[in-house]
């Protein structure tokens, strides 16, 4: 393989890419805990857009640990969605799956 083949191949992976960046910044993802009475919804980035509560965990005077746990369960839930969704986008663009460990 000559210095062109290798250029114009790093080229074509930069593009893709950044076409990656580019959709993970509209897909949301959600993550759910306590049976979906908390949700959490993160970018495909991993940025906290939303968190939902049922207002029966407010109302009902459960310990605020609880609440606190199921925030974080959903918080740790919508991450990994976003992480598969990131593997998908990659996988369904022909990115090598040794490119996902690199930050984007």
């Amino acid at each position: 393989m000559n210095i062109n083949q290798i250029m114009k191949q790093a080229s074509m992976l930069q593009n893709k890419m950044q076409e990656v960046q580019q959709r993970l910044d509209i897909l949301d993802v959600t993550g759910t805990s306590g049976g979906g009475m908390v949700k959490a919804t993160v970018s495909g980035k991993g940025e906290i857009k939303k968190i939902s509560i049922d207002k029966s965990l407010v109302s009902s005077g459960d310990d605020i640990e609880i609440l606190e746990d199921l925030i974080v369960t959903a918080l740790k839930n919508a991450k990994s969605n976003a992480d598969a969704l990131v593997q998908e986008e990659m996988q369904t663009l022909g990115i090598p799956l040794e490119m996902m460990k690199l930050p984007i």
